[in-house]
């Protein structure tokens, strides 16, 4: 304990020379700036979406939002089409996320298993889609043969399954699943589909987590697949009405059918409208990511391994 003591005390005693606090304060200055570039465009965004567009458009918005007003948010949660994307988004994530889930958990763990005849080449075989797929026509073309697109089901079914996914999956089950623990469940009696049930799944909530969140945030960021593949406005995810808004327009009418004086105030809610949307449709994500931030570091650590 007593040179225990003095260990702590000789190391307070050490002083840093002038070049590792140079050092130091450059590290500092440089994190900085590099937190600085990627937090002010999502801050300008925010202050944005509660000032004058005027304002806006005339670069007066830096710091502070300027003229506050609460204009744009009010025409967003009174407008039905934004809520309906809202409910649509939630639908896709829930059902991708359980569609995901259900493929990915069972077929990663069947590709880990040794004693799989084939392993090796279903695993070649799928790892050949990441680099060579049928491109977009032909894949149109069968989930119209298969009566998918223009339905929901389309949008869950295509952002669902991934070969990264699996890949990581099976990366966890070989390396936290030992041989042994099977081993020793079959001397107990334990079938292959009891031993899934009861023991991999129990000790696989991390790789679970990590699947669901993948796919949960590819989904809620996804609008290609709903802009390909859906027709009728009333499927249409919440990015699709983003989209909308931000490159196509927005549904004030045309400029024929509006006096000049009308076509400045549909203007002037649209700017609004773009910052505030984005605000709206990112904030679940950015709210929850301090909270689901270590089961992204988890799943670039499981991926990390080879298997």
């Amino acid at each position: 304990m007593v040179k225990g003591k003095l260990m702590m005390k000789k190391t307070k005693k050490v002083k840093q020379s002038i070049g590792d606090r140079t050092f130091d304060l450059v590290v500092f200055i440089l994190a900085f700036l590099a937190l600085g570039i990627a937090v002010y465009p999502l801050y300008f965004v925010v202050i944005a979406s509660f000032s004058d567009p005027d304002m806006v458009s005339r670069g007066l918005v830096t710091l502070f939002p300027r003229n506050f007003t609460l204009e744009a948010y009010q025409y967003i949660f009174k407008t039905t089409e934004v809520w309906r994307g809202y409910r649509n988004t939630l639908v896709y994530v829930v059902g991708s996320v359980g569609v995901g889930l259900f493929i990915t958990i069972p077929g990663a763990y069947a590709l880990s298993r040794e004693d799989l005849i084939g392993r090796n080449l279903f695993t070649k075989i799928i790892t050949f889609t990441m680099f060579f797929q049928g491109g977009l026509i032909p894949t149109y073309v069968m989930m119209k043969n298969f009566h998918l697109t223009n339905t929901p089901w389309i949008v869950i079914l295509l952002a669902s399954t991934t070969v990264f996914n699996i890949i990581v999956a099976r990366t966890f089950f070989i390396s936290n699943m030992p041989k042994e623990l099977w081993e020793a469940a079959a001397v107990d009696g334990c079938g292959n589909f009891k031993y899934f049930f009861m023991v991999v799944l129990p000790l696989s909530k991390t790789v679970i987590a990590i699947i669901a969140l993948y796919v949960a945030v590819a989904q809620w960021n996804s609008f290609f697949n709903a802009m390909i593949y859906l027709t009728d406005e009333k499927y249409s995810p919440l990015q699709i009405i983003l989209r909308k808004i931000l490159i196509m327009g927005q549904n004030f009418g045309s400029a024929g059918e509006m006096d000049p004086l009308e076509l400045e105030a549909a203007r002037r809610i649209s700017l609004l409208v773009k910052y505030a949307l984005i605000v709206v449709s990112s904030g679940p994500i950015i709210a929850l990511y301090p909270f689901l931030q270590k089961y992204f570091v988890k799943g670039v650590m499981v991926g990390s391994v080879k298997g």
